[in-house]
């Protein structure tokens, strides 16, 4: 397979946060900005998969600075990583004044699968890295995804261990 550059699967999207979107402190809900990143990374996860995937894990999403009702949310997902059906994708989310200017609001760190016509894992191709950027995002990931396999791992042992009751 030909790598893929993580500019090529990009994706910036952007919503408004209307009055059904917030609480009542007049905030986007947290488990719709979620929502929202499920869908921007979805979406940059196909394009580079060049194909369906489906959300494996989000393994964190840090909420920086609320963001208000009637601010803008830019959703910007981009490949940090690719594995053999998986990949890594880390979203930023950015509220924005309409003529004042963008804060950062929420970083999260998604991992898709990617899927063939009968639903099992299938390979995707390799990651390209062009910039400095992308050499730094790509090393945190690795990290990330040697984190994630720790997890699984004793989560596993625990399994095996555990009694029915348990």
């Amino acid at each position: 397979m030909t790598p893929r550059s993580p500019a090529d699967s990009a994706v910036e999207m952007t919503q408004l946060v209307l009055p059904n979107n917030a609480n009542n402190r007049e905030t986007a809900f947290g488990g719709q900005i979620m929502a929202w990143i499920d869908i921007a990374a979805a979406v940059c996860a196909g394009r580079h998969a060049h194909g369906g995937v489906v959300t494996a894990s989000v393994d964190a999403v840090d909420f920086v600075r609320p963001v208000k009702q009637g601010h803008v949310v830019v959703l910007k997902a981009r490949v940090n990583y690719v594995g053999r059906s998986s990949l890594e994708i880390g979203v930023r989310v950015e509220g924005e004044v309409f003529g004042g200017g963008r804060y950062h609001a929420t970083t999260a760190y998604t991992t898709f699968v990617a899927l063939d016509e009968h639903g099992a894992p299938r390979p995707v191709a390799p990651l390209r890295l062009e910039t400095e950027e992308d050499h730094r995002r790509h090393g945190e990931a690795k990290a990330r995804m040697l984190q994630r396999r720790e997890r699984r791992a004793m989560r596993a042992a625990r399994r095996k261990g555990a009694s029915p009751t348990t």
